[in-house]
């Protein structure tokens, strides 16, 4: 009976193993949104900068949004929502949209990467919603050309999560390359992909302190 026991703890250890390396293994995406002011934007990075669990380099803004991006960091979320219990806190770790290399015909993966995190809203109409969604479940069957634009530009992987109407678009591409010169790389000779983006404008919009007109909006790198 003991043995039983021991063998069922061991294998209870080793699932619960497994279910945390898979929970570190997809980056997740924590956003602050202050209320504005030095004396809030000062708390925040006093606070990332005293914090070792938080890489420089994963820490990213937007006017009064703060970003911080990476695997294994939802391990510390009660942590930020009791440091800054008087801010709203958005969590992103399930992506709608994943894009990897292993999709291209040429899967090289780049060592090291820079990430460009952009972030807009869904329109306001849940059946628009509900499109949106399933055009992105659908892109590798019925749009192809999509991602194969992706791999034309080198974007080594491409994350979208959601949190109520809020979309956050994460292009990952190799270290030191430039998100303007890759970019057009995926319109290139592939008409497809111009015909996805004017039909995705139509589900966009800003979010509260974008301009008129404006859609997504990118975060800027606190560490440059």
């Amino acid at each position: 009976m003991m043995r039983k026991s021991k063998l069922l703890f061991l294998l209870l250890f080793c699932v619960a193993a497994m279910q945390v390396r898979a929970q570190t293994k997809m980056p997740v995406l924590i956003e602050i949104v202050y209320k504005g002011g030095t004396t809030e934007h000062e708390k925040l990075l006093s606070f990332c900068s005293s914090q070792t669990f938080i890489d420089a380099n994963d820490i990213y803004e937007w006017n009064n949004h703060f970003v911080i991006y990476g695997k294994g960091y939802q391990r510390f979320l009660q942590k930020i929502r009791s440091t800054f219990s008087d801010c709203e806190i958005k969590f992103y770790e399930h992506p709608f949209y994943d894009f990897e290399r292993s999709r291209c015909s040429d899967q090289k993966v780049a060592k090291h990467w820079d990430n460009i995190i952009l972030t807009a809203n869904l329109v306001a109409a849940p059946k628009k919603q509900t499109e949106y969604l399933e055009y992105h479940r659908t892109q590798f069957e019925k749009w192809p050309e999509v991602s194969q634009g992706f791999c034309n530009a080198n974007f080594q992987r491409l994350l979208v999560f959601k949190s109520g109407r809020q979309l956050m678009l994460i292009i990952s591409i190799p270290k030191g390359e430039s998100l303007d010169k890759l970019n057009p790389l995926t319109t290139k000779n592939n008409p497809r992909v111009d015909e996805w983006n004017k039909i995705m404008a139509k589900y966009q919009e800003g979010i509260e302190g974008t301009k008129p007109g404006e859609s997504w909006v990118f975060f800027k790198p606190m560490k440059n």
